[in-house]
């Protein structure tokens, strides 16, 4: 029976290791990569410079796939071409970013701010409670105008450029044009709030109001003003996230996406260290590659698709073991 078993095992290995699977599986990684930074890099941006764990994270992630899907339907018709859907889909990146960031914004100065000086438990209550809220609302409003509840709600409407409905050959294997605009996308993401925070001098009072908040106020800075900035930065993230979201037929726009988005995006954060920029990227790429390799084994050789969503939290498990703090992660983050 082990021999059996064995043998088995070498072939599948020998499959796995051949050329193009072995690419097929990195490119899916990378998208998956690109994806869960996007999701995560809100999430570490308002814990790692605020200290606050925003729980209703994933509900203004779920939100944006809605306003972004909203916008498409709106905009783009059946004689749309591919050049006109890629601006309309500039146009809903836009709008979610703009009307998340200003969501975030509200609730940092209606109710965060209140609970600056208490313990992390009250944060966490209150943005569990707003995301049962906000998850409840939209639900209510899903129904109201008869949409469809389903993952699927905004890829039904033919609002996809053509060319990522496509696949891009590129020698030993064929890629879906979505998957390499989510890896441009994960990039650029990467790219831009990289530069914010290092390259430009807001990002630099950002900076200094998380480490030190007393001194960055006698220097004539409103920090106030500053982490409400920080908040909005996140919640805009998470919306323009939920944006790209809309097209994946995994995900899609759909009320259970705000905990489908919030669970990765906690394990990335983790994984890489609480509050550190740097480690959520690296902790992305893990898990990606991770859920890409996964993916593969149990839905080519070992038949059970529900296994690779198991393996990213045995992942998470393994590291909170060994490694508490994450890859990258400090003793005190935040500036509460």
């Amino acid at each position: 029976m082990m021999s059996i078993v064995l043998a088995g095992f070498v072939d599948a290995l020998g499959q796995f290791l051949r050329p193009e699977n072995l690419a097929a599986v990195l490119v899916d990684g990378l998208a998956k990569a690109g994806l869960y930074v996007m999701i995560a890099s809100g999430l570490t941006l308002i814990f790692g410079l605020m200290g606050v764990l925003n729980f209703a994270h994933g509900s203004m992630t779920m939100i944006g796939a809605y306003l972004g899907g909203l916008v498409m339907v709106t905009l783009v018709g059946s004689a749309t071409g591919a050049g006109a859907r890629i601006v309309f889909f500039f146009v809903a990146l836009a709008a979610s970013f703009a009307l998340l960031a200003g969501l975030g914004g509200i609730v940092e100065i209606g109710l965060v701010r209140r609970l600056y000086d208490r313990p992390p438990l009250y944060q966490i209550l209150l943005t569990f409670g707003l995301t049962l809220i906000l998850d409840e609302l939209i639900r209510i409003v899903v129904l109201f105008y008869g949409m469809q509840p389903t993952s699927d709600w905004v890829a039904a409407q033919g609002t996809k450029p053509y060319f990522l409905e496509q696949s891009v050959d590129l020698g030993l294997v064929s890629v879906p044009g979505l998957d390499l605009f989510e890896i441009g996308f994960g990039v650029l993401t990467v790219a831009t709030l990289w530069a914010f925070l290092t390259r430009t001098r807001y990002g630099m009072i950002i900076r200094a109001g998380s480490e030190d908040a007393e001194m960055t106020e006698a220097l004539g800075i409103d920090v106030r003003r500053v982490f409400t900035v920080v908040f909005a930065l996140g919640a805009g993230v998470a919306g323009a996230a939920g944006t790209l979201l809309m097209w994946e037929s995994t995900w899609g726009a759909s009320v259970p996406l705000a905990a489908d988005a919030l669970l990765p995006a906690f394990v990335v954060v983790i994984i890489g260290g609480l509050g550190t920029f740097r480690g959520t990227v690296v902790a992305a790429v893990i898990v990606g590659m991770t859920d890409a390799v996964m993916t593969w084994w149990f839905v080519n050789e070992i038949r059970f698709a529900g296994l690779p969503e198991m393996t990213i939290f045995l992942l998470l498990v393994v590291m909170l073991v060994l490694r508490p703090q994450g890859l990258f992660g400090v003793e005190e983050v935040g500036g509460h």
